[in-house]
């Protein structure tokens, strides 16, 4: 079996050097750049299947390096850096990371890191899995990472769009912030839930009057949910005192 390439984007050699240690010790091949610039240029021609990235590189910063990878690609990637601020891990998990590690590190974390994002990569049950889903006015194809509104593909982020394709797949349910973290992200976020709401945000800019029938809805004090509108009239109160006067008279 070939075994798994991993581009490491990092201009510390004692960090890249460690990293290059203890990835190939567990059997993965390693591609170095010192620069977002090559990276970005190895990351073309040597179709990684892993990017660890800093965020503080020469020429192009790991954050430009992460959305133009994002434009083409949902491979992981993670991000591991001496950027140490609460607001750093948000930008770089809203970019687009997977994981975000922070320097000094220990490579027996990074590796099993490595191995985590890379099982959340793969479907348990791929042949199982929508793929697509179509709403009024909105199309979502994550084969192709688009999403597709009133004819136009709107560029989405890949944790935006992660986040509307699971909401959109469980209309009508209802799922709080730990439980979106859980489902899209995967892992213990250390910059807190605030980026679900940052999200959700973002996806009600772009799908602001696109449809009557659907839409992405606050359940004060508990989260979030993809309210549909099937045309079926719900049952009210009153409707459901009739039903069972009508079954108690049939009995």
């Amino acid at each position: 079996m070939q075994s798994m390439k991993i581009l490491v984007m990092d201009a510390d050699p004692g960090s890249s050097e460690l990293l290059r240690i203890c990835l190939e010790k567990e059997g993965y091949a390693v591609i170095h750049a010192a620069d977002g610039e090559d990276g970005l240029a190895k990351f073309s021609q040597m179709k990684p299947d892993v990017v660890i990235l800093d965020a503080v590189l020469p020429r192009i910063d790991g954050w430009q390096v992460c959305r133009e990878i994002r434009k083409t690609s949902s491979l992981p990637l993670i991000f591991v850096t001496s950027k140490t601020e609460v607001f750093d891990r948000v930008l770089g998990l809203e970019l687009g990371g997977d994981d975000y590690i922070v320097k000094p590190f220990d490579g027996k974390e990074v590796v099993a890191r490595v191995k985590a994002v890379c099982r959340r990569s793969v479907p348990k049950n791929q042949d199982d899995q929508p793929k697509e889903v179509h709403y009024d006015g909105m199309d979502i194809d994550m084969t192709k990472y688009r999403l597709t509104v009133r004819g136009k593909i709107l560029y989405t982020p890949p944790k935006e769009l992660e986040l509307l394709f699971y909401l959109a797949t469980h209309p009508n349910s209802v799922f709080n912030r730990d439980q979106l973290l859980d489902a899209v992200w995967g892992f213990e976020y250390y910059g807190g839930s605030r980026t679900v709401d940052v999200h959700i945000k973002r996806l009600r800019d772009k799908l602001d009057g696109v449809s009557k029938e659907w839409s992405l809805e606050t359940v004060w004090s508990v989260g979030y949910k993809f309210a549909f509108d099937d045309g079926q009239e719900t049952a009210g109160p009153e409707d459901i005192q009739k039903s069972k006067a009508v079954r108690e008279r049939k009995n």
